[in-house]
Formats: structure tokens, C-alpha cells, sequence
């Protein structure tokens, strides 16, 4: 809370002004706050890197967005956030992994969980870590686990959904409530096309203040406190190493056979030509927050006949 109101509203305030003005503003949620504290187990990795957790967020997939996410282990970088029509096909997952990969380099382990949409991002790092001559090079650079397991991202769902999913599940509840959306295959393809866009520009913001932020030194943690991007990209001055590898972008062409052509934003190629067409007819312009989606949503819902 401290954080984003200094860097979205350009309050310079400090963590105990914002701490007393909960308390006194919402007594109970604070209380119930401190109820559900826990301890968790010990986590250490040598530096930045070293290990990639990758997992798939499935609380906004009743209205059709599928959300995937990975987290740096020793810096807690968020590397990629990304929400569109599936986080369970393997190329789509494939994709965010190699753009990734071609913007920051490839990391010595990878972990996530059993699920068959890992399976060809598994089989493209090993690939890419079979040259390699360390202890985990090869198919020892991937971790298959429990999805609970994968505690450094499982972790940071948590996070997540106080922050920013908890807003959309409750908007996209109220279309539902108010009978402007049913679960269908059309009206997820429909409300995918309206809000995608901004949903999406949502999560950046999130991902650029949780990098920004500062992680606060926890007594039981292994791993140091500090700003995930200045733990990621300055490793020395926590007294860790880069745990990476190099890797060409020629490299990375040679992949590009086996990963999905661009998909459209709804999912649906025809059903996507559809809202194209009765969004220009309509006068529609794309929306720019959350109450222009609603508006447009709605308009595009009753001109489709849906």
C-alpha cells in the first residue's frame, strides 16, 4: 500500500503514517489480517537466475482469462506476468518462456509443476542447457513438482489477488449477477476481446511496482532484502553471482517452428472479426479503464445478439 501510493499517486508518505491510518480506518480488516499470519520454510538460491518458478493462476478463469506468471527465486523479480485465452497449451507457454529468455538470458534451473502445459517449455531449456558441462546441465536443469511445492510463485499468488485479481473477480462476478455474462464459449471470447487489453496493462503496472519495491528483511529467510530489480540485475552487492547463461537470439530461431502463430485477442479468429466489425459500426473506441470496458461490453453484447 506504502509503495503504490508513492509511485501512482505521488504521496510521499511512510509505512507507520500508513500502518496507523488502517488501523484506525479499518480496525477489523487489520485484526483479521494479523489472524492468518504463517511460517514459511526456508528457500536459498546462490544468486539471480538461478532458478525460473513458473506457474499457471486459474482464479479469473470462469470469465475465460488464463493467467501465467514467473518469478526469479533469489530476487523475487516477477519475469513475466502475462493473461490471454489459455495457460494450458503448451506452445502459448513455450512462447512467454522464449521471449524471456531472449530478454534476459537463460536461467541454470527451471521448476514447475506436473501439468502438460510445461511440456515443451521443459523440452526447449533442456535443449538449450544440453551443451552445458555444470551439475545441472541437461534434463537436470528442469524440476517437475507438486504445484503447492513451487512455494516462491505459489507464494506470490497471494499477493497478487489482494492487489489486483480481487478487483476483476468482483467485476466480472457482477456481470455475471446481472445477467450480462453466462460462461459461454461467446461471451468469454467477448469479454476477453473488451478487457484483455487493459487487464493486461494492469498487470504490468503491478509487475513494474512489485520489481520496484522493497522486500523487507524477514528474520526466518535465507534470501536477502532489498528491490527485486536491484537484487536481479546487481547480484554482487548481496553478495550473490549471476547464475545465468548466454544465449543467441540465432539460438532461439531455431524454435520458432515449434511454437503457435500469433492468436487473435479473444481467442476466436471469426468471433473476433465479429466484435472488429461491430465495434467500428458501433463507433466504439478500445477502452482506456475499466468503466469504458463495462460500457463498450455491454453495447458489443446487445449489437451481437448475445
Amino acid at each position: 500500500m506504502c509503495q503504490t501510493l508513492r509511485e501512482k499517486y505521488l504521496l510521499t508518505v511512510t509505512r507507520d503514517d500508513v500502518m496507523h491510518t488502517l488501523r484506525r480506518l479499518n480496525p477489523s480488516g487489520v485484526h483479521l489480517r494479523q489472524r492468518h499470519k504463517f511460517v514459511r520454510r526456508g528457500y536459498f538460491t546462490a544468486g539471480p537466475n538461478q532458478v525460473w518458478h513458473v506457474d499457471g493462476y486459474d482464479k479469473l478463469k470462469p470469465f475465460g482469462i488464463a493467467i501465467s506468471g514467473c518469478i526469479d527465486g533469489f530476487s523475487r523479480k516477477v519475469m513475466w506476468l502475462c493473461s490471454g485465452s489459455s495457460n494450458n497449451d503448451p506452445g502459448i507457454i513455450a512462447q512467454y518462456y522464449v521471449k524471456c529468455v531472449s530478454d534476459f538470458g537463460l536461467p541454470a534451473r527451471l521448476r514447475t509443476d506436473c501439468g502438460t502445459e510445461n511440456g515443451t517449455m521443459a523440452a526447449i531449456h533442456c535443449a538449450l542447457r544440453a551443451e552445458h558441462t555444470d551439475d545441472f546441465a541437461g534434463a537436470q536443469s528442469h524440476m517437475y513438482g507438486t504445484s503447492t511445492a513451487n512455494q516462491r510463485i505459489e507464494s506470490w499468488w497471494s499477493f497478487f489477488r489482494k492487489q489486483r485479481t480481487k478487483f476483476w473477480i468482483e467485476l466480472f462476478s457482477d456481470l455475471r449477477e446481472r445477467h450480462l455474462f453466462n460462461g459461454s464459449h461467446e461471451h468469454k471470447c467477448l469479454l476477453r476481446y473488451v478487457f484483455l487489453g487493459i487487464l493486461q496493462k494492469d498487470f504490468d503496472d503491478y509487475r513494474k511496482l512489485w520489481n520496484n519495491h522493497t522486500i523487507r528483511p524477514v528474520r526466518q529467510s535465507l534470501c536477502p532484502s532489498g528491490k527485486p530489480e536491484a537484487m536481479y540485475h546487481l547480484p554482487r552487492r548481496f553478495n550473490a553471482r549471476e547464475c545465468g547463461f548466454p544465449v543467441s537470439e540465432e539460438v532461439l530461431r531455431e524454435f520458432e517452428n515449434i511454437l503457435p502463430a500469433q492468436r487473435s485477442l479473444c481467442g476466436d479468429d471469426n468471433l473476433h472479426l465479429d466484435f472488429k466489425n461491430s465495434q467500428r459500426l458501433g463507433g466504439l473506441v478500445p477502452p482506456v479503464n475499466w468503466t469504458d470496458a463495462v460500457e463498450n461490453y455491454i453495447i458489443l453484447k446487445s449489437m451481437c445478439g448475445l
